[in-house]
């Protein structure tokens, strides 16, 4: 088992902390100790054991262990954390999660001495809330009994304040997670090692990155280069002014750089860049659900007027195109519904129920002149009832080449239908505008996957 594997995939964890040490400023705390050990003996489903440096959980000596973990989580202050490193390194641990801040420099040198010396590999320090992979229940977190479900998005977060906003947005969403990494100062394991990982993980379709600065930026862009001809890559960058540039050097330690430098990176390796932490999460609810967009003309399917043309201004807006339907599609629609105007955006009426949104959906997925469809079904004003999204679904399905994304726009709306489709093949967004931008990112990929 190499090393960045036994970070997700160990058979035995021993986490290591103190159930007295307090740390007047850090991370260190009783607190925060038990409530890694609750989350893992609680999700983790292969074999935990603990090392109190005081005593009071589980064993106080590395050599009682019944046998060598695979993966060490230590949770002490800095001093205290460098030497259990080179007492786990020098047993045979293969892998080190540093979830303590606050090292010197020196401090950061002796970490990858013992790297070197006994080729364990290091995630972190000040990792904050360390790895999550949701296949076998491994959870370094402190946060407890926060468990995003099982899915299909990998997060690295160089931020832990960044990473616990995704994972909040996930658990609340009930968005589908495969692996989440809390990067820190990526003295060792960085974005090159785990877009690898990641990379070749089955269970991952899409890769979410949060990220301030990059070490060895020719490995990272052509590592990218090699993965996004077979899954996305989505990236937030921070530190994008000067300001706050020289405030992450000093949140972990990292260069941040350029951000034009930054843009022509991702650019190369087909990096698809995002604005904010609510675009990174909607892109990637889309990706992970729906497949690559391989033309620009977007469909509107809506039982309301307004928000189509809204969604219509918004395709626009994002270079993309209203599909021109055939002749042929909008005849159908207007001798099934009279009262209907077939022009794209179409106005099913606000009396549109299961039937004729399955009807009308079928038609226009159907046309040879529609790369994607926006679905809006709104509750209020209009007949329709959370129940009949389901067609939504089943004929999308029919049509697995073709995204479709749905907006039961508002707020209680987006919470009914969400009951229903939440869980589906459909992503779904509460504005127009959000579902265009998840459009526009699925069309970006189709042309990355033709490029490369």
């Amino acid at each position: 088992m190499n090393g960045v594997k036994a970070i997700f995939e160990p058979q035995r964890v021993l986490l290591i902390g103190s159930s007295k040490i307090r740390e007047r400023v850090g991370m260190a705390s009783p607190e925060l100790f038990k409530s890694v050990i609750y989350n893992m003996r609680k999700f983790f489903r292969e074999k935990t054991c603990v090392l109190d440096a005081d005593g009071k959980y589980g064993y106080n000596m590395l050599s009682k262990l019944p046998e060598t973990p695979e993966l060490g989580v230590i949770m002490l202050p800095p001093k205290q954390s460098v030497e259990h490193a080179e007492k786990c390194a020098k047993m045979g641990v293969k892998a080190l999660v540093m979830i303590t801040g606050g090292f010197k420099d020196e401090q950061r040198q002796q970490l990858l001495k013992i790297k070197e010396e006994y080729d364990v590999r290091i995630l972190g320090p000040n990792t904050i809330m360390g790895v999550i992979n949701t296949a076998n229940g491994l959870n370094t977190t402190f946060e407890r009994n926060v468990m995003p479900r099982k899915g299909s998005i990998a997060v690295i977060s160089q931020s832990g304040g960044v990473g616990a906003c995704l994972l909040d947005w996930a658990c609340f969403y009930n968005v589908g997670i495969s692996k989440f990494a809390f990067v820190g100062d990526k003295i060792d394991v960085d974005d090159v090692d785990l877009l690898r990982y990641y990379g070749n993980d089955r269970k991952t379709k899409v890769i979410c990155l949060y990220m301030e600065g990059v070490k060895e930026g020719r490995k990272f862009i052509e590592e990218a280069r090699k993965i996004v001809k077979k899954k996305p890559i989505l990236a937030l960058k921070g530190g994008i002014t000067q300001q706050s540039a020289k405030r992450a050097k000093s949140h972990t330690a990292s260069i941040a750089g350029s951000d034009e430098i930054f843009d022509a990176a991702f650019k190369k390796a087909g990096i698809i860049r995002v604005e904010d932490i609510e675009e990174l999460m909607n892109t990637a609810i889309a990706f992970s659900k729906q497949p690559p967009m391989r033309g620009d003309n977007v469909a509107i399917v809506s039982n309301v007027g307004g928000p189509a043309i809204l969604a219509a201004d918004a395709v626009a807006k994002n270079n993309l195109k209203l599909a021109n339907l055939s002749e042929k599609t909008k005849k159908k629609i207007e001798k099934l519904y009279p009262g209907v105007d077939a022009t794209n955006p179409i106005d099913m009426i606000a009396d549109a129920r299961a039937e004729r949104y399955s009807k009308v959906l079928e038609l226009v997925l159907a046309d040879k002149n529609v790369d994607g469809v926006l679905v809006i079904n709104m509750l209020k004003s209009c007949f329709f009832e959370p129940k009949d999204a389901k067609v939504i679904k089943n004929v999308a399905a029919k049509y697995p080449n073709k995204p479709v994304v749905d907006v039961p726009a508002g707020g209680e709306d987006f919470a009914l239908v969400y009951n229903v489709l939440g869980k589906t093949s459909v992503p779904l967004y509460n504005l127009p505008e959000k579902a265009v931008r998840a459009l526009k990112f699925l069309r970006i990929y189709g042309e990355i996957l033709e490029k490369h």
